[in-house]
């Protein structure tokens, strides 16, 4: 009689190998770390996050997100580059070439000012890791992308006379300021959110008009 065969099935997949553990069902190992660690990131704050306890969360092998993020900077980098990602395309969602200035610039401003709070700690670490020594060509990619929605609207404007000449990046640097301003107030308590929305309009006004009376 032959021996019986041995039909237990290799472990060849990123399941967690520890008796008892959670089996990983996800069909995307990658995608479910970030999410875990965005969720980690908007309930308890960056330094909460680790890829042993995201590993833990997720149901797989300490040893399993390794494979993906060769440590904590990696995974903060991936993080921040899924939140301009997402930023972009709210952006890009927004702009509508065919708009006079003012209305196209109001639809961006509110675009991003809506990412903003819905996205308070993502959105702060996504900027704290752009100034990050050493941050990679992906990440500036991903800023250019965020930053090009504006960038074109105030050159698209400067050719047809609607503001005043300048270089495109500065004067974009300003609208971006004024609008990270008001999104940083919203987010700390400042200013109530839907105040801050509605307040949208009036910030469009005076950086297109000024604040002299005339």
């Amino acid at each position: 009689m032959p021996p019986a065969k041995n039909t237990t099935p290799p472990v060849t997949s990123e399941r967690a190998e520890k008796p008892g553990n959670r089996p990983y069902h996800h069909g995307d190992l990658r995608s479910a770390l970030l999410a875990s660690a965005e969720h980690t990131l908007r309930e308890k704050g960056a330094g909460s996050l680790s890829l042993r306890e995201l590993a833990r969360d997720t149901g797989v092998s300490h040893a399993a997100p390794g494979r993906h993020f060769k440590d904590k900077q990696a995974l903060l980098d991936a993080l921040a580059l899924v939140g301009y990602d997402r930023m972009a395309q709210s952006l890009e969602a927004a702009d509508d070439p065919a708009l006079p200035l003012r209305p196209r610039l109001t639809a961006l401003a509110r675009a991003y000012l809506g990412f903003a709070l819905d996205n308070a700690a993502l959105l702060e670490l996504m900027y704290a890791r752009k100034h990050e020594p050493g941050a990679s060509a992906q990440m500036a990619a991903a800023i250019d992308r965020t930053i090009g929605s504006l960038e074109r609207a105030v050159a698209f404007a400067q050719q047809h006379g609607e503001i005043v000449d300048g270089t495109p990046e500065h004067l974009t640097l300003v609208v971006g300021s004024a609008l990270h301003g008001l999104a940083s107030f919203a987010a700390n308590g400042t200013v109530p959110p839907d105040a801050a929305m509605d307040s949208v309009p009036e910030l469009v006004h005076h950086l297109l008009d000024g604040l002299r009376p005339r």
